[in-house]
């Protein structure tokens, strides 16, 4: 999953790492607490692989380029850290089966196919896989060679997510790109032999980008008849390049009439979209990203990478060494987390409609209490208040944004938003 569109951020500054023992750990997060969770939700893996070949200067994520030669990429040390990694995490998801597995990065597709093989084989050893595990490898057109994604297939990868980004030259060079659109549209050509079920991933709003030029990639795109699109609005990141030397990108009216272009083309071509920014045909949604919008738990393993654990009284959030050095020397001494903090009962409620209120479909009443352990009285104001404002619609058992919700998200997802302890 690349760039999101500009939602609210959810992530308050992370506490220390934790210095207690997994035993002393585990115990305190099996201890009765405020929460009562009647049922752990379903259990994703995240694995991070940071590297790429270059840093797009609108990217956020936690990449690195890579420095020298390509081969000198450590790439067996750092799957043997992610295997160390995985294994220190075992004790908190004991028993539990993992329903997806999502690779991203960075640039995934760097890796071998033979590390990708063995880093699989090291999870199916590890962890309970369910029947038909959806497994998700991020790749860029600018790593493409011939049979490279055949071999990511032979390798136990069933979906790839392509970061197509655009098939416009010009665009795509404003953007930092290393590939040209002769060689996306190269690379999801065999990602249309290799997989049954792929995600192309393309950006609008982009420098220099007229309706037109939106109308033109877009329908790049659907010429491949893709299972899956993912369609983001170029934002503004802190902390990149475009925020120090900020491009001139199309206007707010603009970019709402590319979005508005957007949503009736993949409409004409068969795509169901049931996400704020994702696009699909019957069977083909990401189950992964699911997951999380469904708040789902996910451990996350690798450099940055973020991760949510529930256990039967509270919910936990994790981060990892940020760093590939740092992390990779953490793993080693089995020391991989960066911090560790449990989510508290007020913002429980806001972390879970950040995710819930981005399907089209909305959620079920009772999978708010399900996923938080908190009674629907939690939700019962703000509810009241988008429903006046009309930014979702209900009745006794569901809730969904309305249109003008859909529209306006960050405004609906405000209402949720934790009320700051009274100044003592």
């Amino acid at each position: 999953m690349k760039t999101l569109p500009p939602l609210l951020a959810a992530e308050p500054a992370a506490p220390a790492a934790p210095a207690a023992s997994v035993a002393e750990r585990l115990a305190a997060f099996m201890r009765p607490g405020s929460l009562t969770l009647a049922a752990l939700p379903p259990l994703s893996l995240y694995v991070h692989l940071p590297w790429c070949l270059k840093k797009c200067p609108y990217c956020d994520f936690n990449s690195h380029a890579v420095r020298g030669a390509l081969e000198e990429l450590p790439q067996r040390r750092y799957v043997d850290c992610l295997v160390a990694d995985l294994e220190a995490a075992l004790p908190f998801v004991w028993g539990r089966r993992v329903h997806t597995i999502f690779i991203g990065g960075g640039t995934p597709s760097l890796f071998a196919p033979a590390e990708i093989e063995r880093l699989l084989a090291a999870i199916r050893a590890r962890l309970p896989l369910e029947p038909g595990c959806e497994i998700t490898l991020e790749a860029n057109p600018g790593t493409f060679e011939r049979e490279r994604f055949h071999a990511f297939r032979a390798a136990g990868v069933n979906r790839l997510s392509i970061g197509a980004q655009s098939f416009d030259d010009e665009r795509l060079a404003a953007l930092g790109r290393v590939h040209d659109a002769a060689q996306a549209r190269a690379a999801i050509a065999e990602a249309k032999e290799a997989f049954e079920t792929f995600n192309i991933d393309l950006m609008y709003a982009l420098p220099g980008q007229t309706l037109a030029d939106c109308e033109s990639d877009l329908a790049a795109a659907l010429a491949f008849e893709p299972p899956h699109l993912s369609v983001y609005q170029l934002t503004i990141e802190p902390n990149t390049y475009f925020a120090k030397y900020p491009p001139k990108v199309p206007d707010d009216d603009l970019a709402s009439s590319m979005l508005d272009r957007v949503a009736a083309m993949t409409a004409s071509a068969g795509l169901d979209r049931y996400e704020v920014s994702a696009y699909a045909r019957e069977g083909h949604r990401s189950r992964h990203n699911l997951n999380y919008w469904e708040f789902g738990d996910y451990l996350g393993i690798g450099a940055g990478a973020h991760g949510k654990l529930s256990f039967a009284h509270r919910v936990v959030r994790q981060v990892r060494l940020r760093d590939p050095a740092a992390y990779m020397a953490g793993a080693e001494a089995g020391a991989a987390l960066a911090s560790e903090s449990e989510v508290t009962r007020a913002e429980l409620p806001f972390e879970f409609m950040l995710n819930a209120l981005r399907l089209r479909g909305g959620f079920a009443l009772a999978r708010f209490a399900e996923r938080t352990g908190l009674p629907l009285s939690a939700i019962a104001r703000p509810l009241d208040e988008a429903e006046r404002l009309g930014l979702v619609v209900r009745d006794l058992h569901h809730v969904r944004p309305s249109e003008r919700g859909f529209d306006f998200l960050n405004d609906l997802l405000e209402l949720f938003l934790p009320t700051p302890a009274p100044a003592r």
